[in-house]
C-alpha cells in the first residue's frame, strides 16, 4: 500500500509540472508570436534529451561494436556484444539499467547501419555479423 501511495504521490507531481510547463510553453509562444507575427509554433518539433553512455562517448558504441564482430568466430546477439562490450572496458558487473541502456545502444546502432556493414539473420534473437562483401 505504501508503494502504491508513493506512486500516486509522483503521479500527483508530475501533472502539476505538466501544468506548469504547459503554462511555459505558452509564454515562449506568445513571444514568439509579439517577434514573428503569423508564426505557427506547431511546427517546432519537440525535442529529445540526449542520454550519454559513460563508457563510450557518442558515436563510439557501434564502432566498439564492429571490432567485437571482427574478433567473434561467429555471428552475435546485442545482448552477446553488450557483455563483450563492458567487458573491454572492465565492468564485470554491469546493474539491470547499464545493461538495458547497453543493449539498446548496441541493438539500435546496428540496426541503423544494417545492410551497410552489418547484416542480421531473420531469427529472434537476431544474431549479428559483419557485412559479407
Amino acid at each position: 500500500m505504501k508503494l502504491h501511495a508513493e506512486l500516486g504521490g509522483k503521479i500527483k507531481d508530475n501533472q502539476r509540472e505538466a501544468v506548469k510547463l504547459r503554462a511555459d510553453m505558452k509564454h515562449v509562444e506568445a513571444v514568439l508570436h509579439l517577434v514573428k507575427p503569423g508564426f505557427n509554433a506547431r511546427q517546432i518539433a519537440p525535442r529529445r534529451r540526449y542520454n550519454p553512455n559513460p563508457l563510450f562517448k557518442r558515436g563510439h558504441v557501434f564502432r566498439a561494436a564492429i571490432e567485437v564482430l571482427k574478433a567473434a568466430t561467429g555471428p552475435m546477439t546485442a545482448e552477446e556484444i553488450s557483455v563483450a562490450l563492458f567487458r573491454s572496458k572492465g565492468v564485470d558487473d554491469p546493474t539491470r539499467d547499464q545493461r538495458r541502456h547497453m543493449y539498446g545502444a548496441v541493438n539500435k546502432s546496428l540496426a541503423n547501419n544494417e545492410g551497410k556493414s552489418v547484416e542480421a539473420d531473420a531469427d529472434r534473437p537476431r544474431r549479428w555479423s559483419l557485412l559479407r562483401q
